[in-house]
């Protein structure tokens, strides 16, 4: 064992947890680097729930491992493709091309879903391959169900790692959404992912030409639909809660008949709403690992000497946080009962291939805003901004700066695209156009700023220009970048209560947890950032960092003999 780990023991820095395998590893014991990512795990969360963790949960990865507690994104696009390539990559959503979940495309004169490729369609996984209800705003927006990683611009951690063992590691990702597997696989991994069209773990054409053995013998399980006309009850006593009075707002969703309040119960296993249901509650996460249970097993991962790589990427606290808020009793019961699901993990994981063999990387794709109306009632000044009325605002004032009607080409937030045929037949400059529409747009209520793509660099580029330089992409950004007011809801009408996406500190603040390797037990304070991730976890490896990464090295993990 290095003599600095030894010292941390010695010191009462390094805690693990009895029921885990003790002895310590190095780079050259890992077998198998295990990435989790939490889908919308605002970083204070952690704290707020700490004192009810049990022991092998998150609790586990604070004692025993470095635990960055000031993580904040530096782009502005705060959402979960964006988030997730981030952590795949180290690099900004400039270079790696995942600007959002959706943007405009220009050439086709249609919207773009990240991850959509209509030349690797889905793997059927029945022969009644039925539809579900869709209630995530973005695949709603897709034209197809083909994905692919053909969209990223930038290589991915589990690219290199492949590349740097040369084509003998095994790489997997699974998650409960589409766009939180496929980045995390890179070009030259796995993908799957929970259909709320069918309630199965579904992939693409991209990865196989027919489902292993394995995943059919899972999918013919039936798991979601065997949850039909069941409950999601509290983990524990109601009165244990610190938000247990935080369970009947009316600005909360009732997802179709899913209900504001405990217990919340699922629609009949013949519903399409079901598997959505199911995803908005801790069972989702629960059939994630059981998944993941059985592909690590199935797959061999960390079998052998060679490290291979499972991403799993959570989706039920984000799906909680859209339909409840994330101040709310049902945000509370998720993370307490994804606490144990993690327990759980690591178990198995221990079991299996050993945790003192075992790279284990905790973070998130974003945070999370408060409910507005929550905010409102605490006094702040608050609301909703509609797309229609940035659209209607827009037009107007290109009808009475520049006598253009209908200016506006389309609006997906926070990306303005305007018509330039029309600007051009108007005799007017592009540029002073953006710039002009974008001041005035600024004086809007619930708009903070406004910015056109020629104004993101120069003597101006504030920290807040420089988020916004980040997310842009010359060729899938709009021409202005809408930023709304602190805690001012900026996104369609419909069942979304809350939404993530700002540049504000509430969402961007994410965890980044190292454990295992030999990482010693500490809490961290400086100001790093997930683009610090993939670096990192290359370094551990020995390997060079993804080409693309512009992350640095996170020093405090790495044992004296790695620099």
């Amino acid at each position: 064992m290095n003599l600095a780990i030894v010292a941390a023991v010695v010191a009462g820095f390094l805690v693990v947890s009895p029921a885990r395998s003790a002895g310590a590893a190095n780079r050259q014991d890992v077998r198998l680097v295990l990435q989790i990512t939490v889908d919308g795990l605002r970083r204070d969360l952690i704290d707020r729930y700490r004192q009810r963790f049990g022991q092998g949960g998150f609790r586990y990865l604070l004692d025993s491992g470095t635990f960055y507690a000031n993580a904040h994104y530096q782009h502005a696009n705060t959402e979960t493709i964006v988030g997730h390539t981030t952590l795949a990559t180290g690099a900004f959503p400039a270079d790696h091309g995942m600007i959002g979940n959706v943007w405009y495309d220009r050439a086709s004169g249609e919207l773009a879903y990240n991850i959509e490729d209509p030349t690797h369609p889905l793997l059927p996984t029945r022969q009644d391959q039925r539809d579900g209800e869709q209630v995530d705003p973005a695949q709603q927006l897709a034209r197809t169900q083909g994905r692919s990683p053909a969209g990223m611009l930038a290589e991915t951690f589990s690219d290199r790692l492949l590349a740097y063992f040369g084509g003998k590691s095994k790489v997997f990702a699974v998650s409960g959404k589409d766009r939180g597997a496929v980045p995390m696989a890179g070009r030259a991994g796995k993908a799957f992912w929970f259909s709320t069209d069918t309630g199965d773990f579904v992939s693409s054409t991209y990865y196989y030409d027919e489902y292993p053995d394995w995943v059919v013998g899972w999918n013919v399980q039936r798991r979601a639909e065997a949850l039909g006309g069941q409950q999601w009850q509290l983990l524990n006593d109601p009165d244990t809660y610190i938000l247990g009075h935080q369970d009947d707002r009316l600005y909360e969703t009732d997802l179709r008949g899913f209900g504001r309040v405990f217990p919340h119960r699922f629609a009949e296993a013949d519903n399409p709403i079901l598997p959505t249901q199911v995803l908005t509650s801790p069972a989702g996460d629960r059939l994630t690992l059981d998944f993941a249970k059985v592909l690590l097993r199935s797959e061999d991962l960390g079998g052998d000497a060679i490290p291979d790589y499972l991403s799993i990427s959570f989706s039920g606290l984000d799906a909680t946080n859209h339909f409840f808020g994330p101040s709310s009793l049902e945000n509370e019961d998720m993370v307490l009962q994804l606490d144990r699901t993690l327990e759980d993990l690591f178990a198995f994981v221990d079991d299996t291939v050993g945790l003192n063999k075992t790279l284990i990387v905790l973070s998130a794709d974003h945070g999370i805003a408060e409910l507005p109306e929550y905010m409102a009632e605490l006094g702040f000044p608050a609301g909703r901004l509609y797309p229609e009325d940035i659209v209607a605002a827009a037009n107007r004032i290109g009808e009475v700066q520049f006598g253009v009607q209908d200016i506006v080409r389309f609006y997906y937030r926070p990306y303005l695209y305007l018509d330039a045929e029309k600007i051009e037949a108007a005799e007017l400059q592009r540029a002073v156009v953006h710039e002009r529409l974008a001041a005035a747009l600024s004086e809007r209520p619930g708009v903070a700023l406004a910015v056109a793509r020629g104004e993101l660099s120069g003597p101006q580029a504030t920290v807040l220009r420089q988020q916004i330089q980040r997310s842009f992409h010359p060729g899938r950004a709009g021409d202005i970048y809408v930023v709304q007011d602190l805690y001012w809801f900026n996104f369609d009408k419909g069942p979304v209560a809350a939404m993530h996406g700002s540049p504000w500190r509430y969402d961007t603040h994410v965890p980044i947890i190292f454990a295992g390797a030999g990482i010693p037990g500490r809490t961290v304070h400086r100001l790093v950032h997930p683009v610090d991730v993939a670096p990192t976890m290359s370094a551990l490896l020995g390997m060079t960092a993804p080409g693309s990464a512009k992350g640095t090295i996170l020093t405090e993990v790495l044992a004296d003999d790695a620099f």
